[in-house]
């Protein structure tokens, strides 16, 4: 698609913030570390163009997803008996350079006190020329690795930490995919916003997810962090260990923890994995009365999360994609096996406190959270 699709949706770049980090970071310490106006420039000037459209394509094209997502908010809430607040803003559609600004910006907030970390525990400070420089190198693999994923996501809730959370759908990426798999565009584009408008309602309809979700990730980044006095230990412990990323599929991450950080990230990944798995279930289960063909679209669709070949499933396993494909599959084997066992007024136990989340060992083993949570 031609880069027109957030020209043509008056609200983008505006109520999302698009421009929360437009300057270099705020303070010296954290110029020297990441310049977020650079990573933003390098992901548009290294983004994949989308499937060519014309500008009316475009203004239809984004008309349908906003319709798309306004019309999976009623049964998707029936669905999973969640319901949110009222006056929540309403999905934004982009294009892959609003979808990389946006996270830009999320990952800004996110990073903040990771970089302050890392100015505290420096022994000088750098001049501004190499402040400036080094600010311009991490901006630019931020902007790169966004540059890579903007091509691969259909859909978002963006939690924006600091900012107003928004409900994304990157229109490019899910007209490429409709084309690829041969699916009807109109089934296809409300089977997305199934998917995007449960993770929504999980957020908004359980007030205290979001935060729980923000402040464990980005107190785990805090962690993972590098001291200065630690890279050279982890760069030798990469190049000796470099194989277990590929055959794991983990990312780089996982090679570095200790098993305190581990076990958090093993944490994190059991909350992503119910979810993700909820949302799968939830679009599947709404998808028969308002999607007609919606078992080929799935049975197309999972076809293609494991399809990935070449460099393509090389970068998967260095950034943990592998394991984020298993996030879907397990989670949604633990909701339905909970719910076959308790119901989905038992389900819904999940989202009571913090405590009644899964533990790792529980997605796999569904019957033993009913045991702990159910009694």
């Amino acid at each position: 698609m031609t880069e027109t699709t957030v020209a043509n949706d008056p609200s983008a770049g505006r109520s999302h913030g698009a421009e929360r980090g437009s300057t270099v970071a705020v303070g010296a310490s954290r110029s020297a570390y990441v310049d977020y106006a650079f990573a933003k420039k390098t992901g548009r000037t290294l983004v994949k163009a989308g499937p060519a459209v014309t500008s009316a394509e475009a203004n239809d094209i984004v008309a349908d997803l906003r319709a798309a997502a306004a019309e999976a908010t009623a049964p998707v809430a029936e669905t999973s008996d969640l319901h949110a607040p009222d006056g929540a803003p309403a999905a934004l559609v982009v294009d892959r350079p609003g979808w990389i600004s946006a996270n830009v910006d999320s990952f800004r907030a996110l990073l903040d006190p990771v970089v302050d970390k890392l100015a505290a525990t420096g022994k000088s400070s750098p001049s501004p020329a190499a402040a400036a420089i080094g600010g311009k190198v991490t901006g630019a693999e931020m902007g790169g690795l966004l540059a890579f994923l903007s091509s691969k996501v259909l859909g978002q809730y963006d939690l924006a930490p600091g900012g107003t959370p928004r409900l994304l759908l990157v229109a490019p990426n899910i007209v490429a995919t409709e084309r690829k798999l041969q699916v009807d565009p109109h089934d296809f584009r409300r089977w997305v916003a199934m998917h995007e408008e449960t993770h929504r309602l999980q957020f908004t309809a359980v007030p205290w997810l979001r935060d729980h979700l923000v402040n464990e990730s980005q107190g785990l980044a805090v962690d993972l962090a590098p001291t200065p006095e630690d890279l050279t230990k982890r760069f030798e412990h990469l190049t000796r260990n470099i194989s277990d990323v590929f055959s794991s599929g983990e990312g780089i991450a996982q090679l570095f923890a200790t098993p305190e950080q581990k076990a958090r990230i093993a944490r994190l990944t059991a909350v992503m994995s119910l979810l993700e798995g909820h949302a799968d279930v939830v679009m599947d289960d709404v998808g028969p009365r308002v999607i007609p063909s919606v078992a080929e679209i799935r049975r197309k669709f999972d076809q293609r999360r494991t399809g990935a070949v070449g460099i393509d499933r090389i970068l998967r396993r260095l950034l943990g994609l592998e394991a984020k494909m298993r996030q879907y599959r397990d989670g949604a084997a633990f909701v339905r096996a909970v719910t076959d066992r308790v119901g989905r007024d038992g389900f819904n136990a999940v989202w009571h406190s913090a405590e009644s989340l899964p533990q790792p060992a529980e997605i796999l083993d569904p019957a033993a959270w009913v045991r702990r949570v159910h009694g």
